[in-house]
């Protein structure tokens, strides 16, 4: 097993596209190091070897240990990886995006920044939590009325269907254990949500911080996004909990959420949302992108010297 990296990095002309890489692979309790161009995971049951060069984004979970090498193989292959929590529902920490290009990060911020098209892409938002309504003419303050209504009605459900006791959604967030044992579990729920969420944003290149809905603090986009999914993963998985566990010892929030997202596929349909909220075309989501240099009216390929008018390569 090589004990350094490589001299020579890979050449990105012949990596693969990203749109044909494995989108997402996870890995726990195991040690990820380097072998040539392909990572080593090694845990209890053996040795596995995996092309970098196949890989868009690397989860590692709790347990993982991971090798300067690997790390510099990542980095060439143009691979992202995300620390996450137990089957990717606690956010950490992350490296570069595996896009290596700003179109994610532009077209969030071409959003944002323009009223119209920001209540458009709130619309959509509010258009994917009711399924065949028209919601295209609807103000912010209509959508907000619409959606604590739905709300309600899915705590209503959720407590029939379960026979939990329901009385209204109240937590203190400087004091968990405040609450009874149903908030405390939709509070743990949305908090793994959050970082599901996290962990699909900032590995496509998407900006954390420009909320579509949500505006204010580092993490505003990642509500706008968890929020989305809160009806049919966690909200359900909280009160399940409850039912299981009338006393709300060891509510098992975060297990129940992680089976959901598995069965359901959820990374893998956040990643569909997000490119058809941000409008980017499958075609033009993972090329590269060249280095230019911006202008009022266009942009102009760098490595050049523009000194005097002259056009010389550096």
């Amino acid at each position: 097993m090589a004990e350094t990296p490589s001299g020579a990095p890979l050449d990105r002309l012949l990596l693969p596209r990203l749109e044909d890489r494995l989108s997402f692979l996870y890995v726990e309790r195991a040690v990820v190091h380097r072998d040539g161009n392909a990572l080593t995971i090694q845990d209890l049951r053996g040795i596995a070897h995996v092309p970098a060069t196949q890989l868009a984004v690397l989860l590692f979970g709790p347990g993982t240990k991971v090798t300067y090498a690997a790390m510099a193989l990542l980095g060439d292959a143009g691979a992202s990886v995300v620390w996450v929590g137990e089957k990717g529902v606690r956010y950490y920490a992350h490296g570069r995006p595996p896009a290596k290009t700003s179109r994610f990060a532009e077209a969030h911020a071409k959003i944002w920044s323009n009223q119209r098209s920001r209540l458009a892409c709130a619309r959509k938002m509010y258009a994917l939590r009711f399924p065949g309504e028209d919601v295209s003419s609807l103000s912010m303050s209509q959508l907000r009325g619409r959606e604590g209504a739905r709300m309600k009605r899915v705590y209503s459900q959720q407590a029939q269907r379960t026979g939990v006791v329901w009385s209204r959604r109240s937590y203190d967030p400087n004091d968990f254990e405040s609450g009874d044992p149903i908030n405390r579990a939709l509070t743990e729920g949305s908090a793994a949500l959050y970082g599901i969420a996290h962990a699909v944003i900032v590995g496509l290149g998407f900006i954390p911080s420009l909320g579509i809905i949500h505006s204010g603090t580092d993490r505003a986009f990642v509500y706008d996004v968890a929020d989305l999914y809160k009806a049919e993963i966690s909200i359900p998985a909280a009160f399940d909990a409850v039912a299981a566990l009338p006393s709300g010892d060891d509510l098992n929030v975060r297990k129940r959420i992680r089976d959901r997202v598995v069965s359901t596929k959820l990374m893998q349909r956040m990643v569909r949302d997000l490119q058809n909220l941000m409008e980017i075309p499958d075609e033009d989501a993972y090329t590269d992108g060249d280095l230019l240099l911006w202008s009022e009216l266009e942009v102009f390929a760098a490595g050049m010297n523009w000194a005097d008018g002259d056009s010389v390569a550096q």
